[in-house]
């Protein structure tokens, strides 16, 4: 990798970014939080105090265990579940990603979390679109410019994916670019779904599946081989098929060697992996030997709450921790730019006339 000047945080936030993993239900801010729980009626709280409920939610989310990890999302889904407060949410989500030099989201929900208070599936994915636009709007009145779509989930544990596999095509025209299983990944692996991926593929749209974080190669394997998954969420444990010799000499195995060839994405979530304990540390992530073999590994943040992150401060901590240039930070960017699921022109486009643009003079 590049031996350039490592850039510091305050320099990252205004490098156009691209994120691909991030969930709307964990990226909250804390005051928005508590003022929705006050609005809504929501009680289950453990503070209403934003200072203190935002390190509750990053307290509790350093557990080691994807399962533990994934029980403070009761208090963001608690208090997300009126069209008020989901376009309020995501609106809130563009602006911030905007103002952290995000010139491409994909951000990723289930909408299926949203509807305890009676809203219907489509009026939960009409309001957070509803406030997508709301926040790209706001964001370009500041002068920054992002474009925002949304992926929808399907929960592993339940039996729905079919139909929000057909809700992500019915409504891909109107700012849905693509689908994805998450939840706890034992116990529940992405071949319970096939109907909704063959649906998916029959019907030319863009899937990405949870894989290889809490679970390991067997739900890489799946997640490509079965479902016909066109990127990894995380996908970090790929590494267990990478032999590295007491020489450096590096070994890939056959699902390693055909991720890497493929130029398969994978979604990394530095902050994210160590917390739920998919990695020991961020000195210790696989990330470091993934990007130095060339996998197409991309950065994320996955749940900015809970991991207390931006996409510009997970860039900074690997950049501090591995020593990464601007040459870096643009490489992992196009990588993001070239695996999104919008269509190709607007992918060159953002290429070839803002991310090179802006990199070229610090390379």
């Amino acid at each position: 990798m590049s031996t350039r000047t490592v850039p510091t945080l305050a320099e990252l936030r205004p490098a156009p970014k691209v994120l691909l993993h991030d969930h709307l239900d964990g990226g909250l801010r804390p005051a928005t939080v508590a003022e929705l729980a006050e609005t809504t009626g929501y009680q289950g709280l453990p503070t209403s105090d934003p200072v203190e409920l935002g390190r509750w939610f990053r307290d509790a989310a350093d557990s080691g265990s994807l399962e533990s990890y994934l029980e403070t999302f009761a208090h963001t889904c608690g208090v997300m579940q009126t069209e008020e407060a989901l376009v309020r949410v995501a609106a809130e989500c563009a602006e911030d990603l905007a103002a952290d030099g995000v010139v491409y989201a994909e951000v990723r929900y289930a909408p299926e979390l949203f509807v305890e208070r009676g809203l219907s599936l489509d009026a939960v994915i009409e309001a957070v679109q509803a406030g997508f636009t709301e926040g790209e709007r706001r964001a370009a009145e500041r002068g920054h410019r992002i474009r925002t779509g949304t992926l929808l989930c399907a929960m592993r544990q339940h039996a729905r994916a079919l139909q929000i596999a057909e809700l992500a095509v019915r409504y891909r025209d109107a700012g849905v670019v693509g689908f994805d299983i998450a939840g706890p990944e034992a116990g529940f692996p992405p071949t319970r779904n096939l109907d909704a991926f063959e649906y998916l593929r029959t019907n030319n749209a863009h899937f990405t599946i949870h894989a290889g974080e809490a679970f390991g190669l067997a739900s890489i394997w799946e997640a490509i081989q079965h479902c016909g998954a066109e990127r990894l969420g995380h996908g970090v444990r790929i590494v267990d098929d990478v032999k590295v010799a007491a020489d450096g000499q590096v070994q890939l195995g056959r699902l390693a060697a055909y991720v890497r060839d493929r130029r398969i994405p994978l979604e990394v979530c530095p902050s994210s992996n160590v917390q739920t304990g998919a990695a020991p540390s961020i000195a210790e992530h696989p990330i470091g030997l993934l990007a130095r073999l060339r996998f197409r590994v991309t950065i994320n943040t996955d749940n900015r709450l809970m991991s207390d992150c931006t996409l510009s401060s997970e860039f900074a901590t690997l950049a501090e921790t591995f020593g990464y240039g601007w040459a870096d930070v643009q490489w992992f960017t196009i990588n993001a730019l070239k695996s999104a699921f919008i269509d190709f022109d607007e992918r060159l486009d953002l290429i070839n006339n803002v991310i090179k643009p802006w990199y070229a003079p610090r390379l």
